[in-house]
């Protein structure tokens, strides 16, 4: 009879064990499969200017990052004046992809909080988000000289992000 009590007791064990693990995770370092791969080709039309494309491959040989944002997005108004100041100092070309936005809303909240973008590209339809793995916006992707992904930031980009992790590794790929 105790056999019989201790084996769903085991299991409520090891569920408990597992959700413990999940629980100390940072949601914002989720491991993407895409880092250290070739960034996924693609050309869409430019948010400002439909009538020129944009294709990743038009960025090869320098290092360069593609932020994930859209004007209905909240967390990426967070992120917005960083970029500007991003933007504002060189150091990085920083290309947009407009994700499952309408082009008119995406041009005014550009003309309203500033372009920190050297281009954007228009992702209406989310196929671009979806090659890469965005769940959700805002996602940032650091990007060597070779084309290949060797950053992923989940969710708004940061100060200490930014100083920590994703400037000091721009300046060791433009050492490379």
């Amino acid at each position: 009879m105790k056999v019989r009590f201790l084996l769903p007791l085991a299991l409520f064990g090891v569920l408990l064990a597992f959700l413990a693990v999940g629980l100390q995770r940072d949601p914002h370092e989720v491991p993407s499969p895409l880092v250290n791969k070739p960034a996924p080709p693609f050309q869409v039309a430019q948010l400002a200017q439909a009538g020129q494309a944009f294709s990743p491959a038009d960025m090869k040989g320098k290092v360069w990052m593609l932020n994930v944002w859209a004007s209905w997005c909240v967390a990426c108004r967070v992120e917005h004046p960083l970029l500007v100041q991003l933007a504002a100092s060189r150091v990085v070309p920083v290309i947009g992809l407009d994700y499952k936005d309408k082009r008119s809303d995406a041009l005014s909240f550009l003309q309203k909080n500033g372009d920190p973008y050297n281009l954007s590209a228009f992702d209406g339809d989310g196929r671009v988000g979806i090659d890469y793995g965005v769940y959700g916006v805002p996602e940032t992707f650091v990007i060597d000289k070779n084309g290949v992904i060797r950053h992923k930031q989940i969710g708004p980009i940061t100060a200490e992000a930014l100083d920590k992790t994703i400037l000091p590794l721009i300046q060791e790929l433009n050492r490379s």
